[in-house]
């Protein structure tokens, strides 16, 4: 049985005086453990093929199933993380780790145990007693993931959590979510419009088209982790993506110049 299953899904927002199909026929299914990247310029569909698997926003037609039962809603078996850092700022970062574990119902023996070992495997030790507004971009987002890793969902929902972040803190957490992901066999379906940083990541890339949105190229990414972005291999992937990607990129911004 496939983990996630995405059958025949089509999206479409209606609007007072106009309808948008941001989705089209997705098929598309996804192995345990995989990474998956979905790929592609604004507008194409991506944040809300995402926000489907999280039970966010139903499709219009078609159904998700994640191991062989339907999706109609959010569910702890599904974490997310978003670009925007979706924590708490009354609360200090060892209590938005542990919020999603006392929402539970752990024992308080527990839940510090595992509050404990994700600011250590985070690096947020030193930060425990402090508030979101006290920490940097980088920071906030560690504590966003450490908050998802606290309840163990096994499917992790990613839209462009490193987009905001420069290149020095976006490349540390990517070798973070990279070392996270191999040793604990999760399941990451993650957002980017960055064709380095999904083949940095993923074990396979979707590249999706400008609205409505469809997979254009279902694409397996076999080099070997950890992954040189200055390789032959990744240069060659990179441009061939980009070929596609801008393609599609070109839609989306003569969309933009009719308005």
């Amino acid at each position: 049985m496939d983990y996630i299953s995405i059958n025949s899904v089509s999206k479409v927002f209606t609007g007072k005086d106009a309808s948008v199909q941001a989705l089209q026929d997705i098929n598309l299914t996804i192995n345990k453990g995989e990474f998956v990247c979905l790929l592609g310029p604004s507008g194409c569909g991506k944040s809300t093929l995402l926000n489907a698997v999280a039970g966010f926003a139903l499709p219009t037609s078609g159904e998700i199933l994640l191991k062989g039962r339907k999706v109609t809603e959010p569910g702890p078996d599904r974490g997310v993380v978003f670009q925007e850092y979706a924590i708490f700022p009354w609360m200090t970062v060892a209590k938005n780790i542990a919020f999603g574990l006392e929402i539970k119902g752990v024992s308080a023996k527990e839940v510090e145990e595992r509050v404990v070992m994700l600011m250590e495997t985070l690096k947020l030790s030193e930060f425990r007693d402090r508030f979101p507004k006290d920490l940097s971009g980088g920071m906030r987002q560690r504590v966003a993931i450490a908050r998802l890793l606290a309840i163990d969902s096994p499917v992790m929902l990613m839209d462009e959590p490193f987009g905001a972040l420069d290149a020095l803190t976006r490349r540390t957490l990517q070798d973070e979510l990279l070392r996270i992901w191999r040793e604990s066999g999760k399941t990451i379906l993650f957002v980017t419009h960055s064709i380095e940083e999904s083949l940095y990541l993923a074990s396979r890339i979707v590249v999706m088209t400008y609205r409505p949105g469809r997979i254009k190229r279902n694409q397996l990414v076999e080099m070997p982790y950890p992954r040189d972005p200055a390789g032959t291999e990744f240069n060659r992937l990179k441009r061939e993506l980009g070929e596609l990607v801008m393609a599609e990129q070109v839609l989306y911004t003569n969309d933009e110049l009719r308005l």
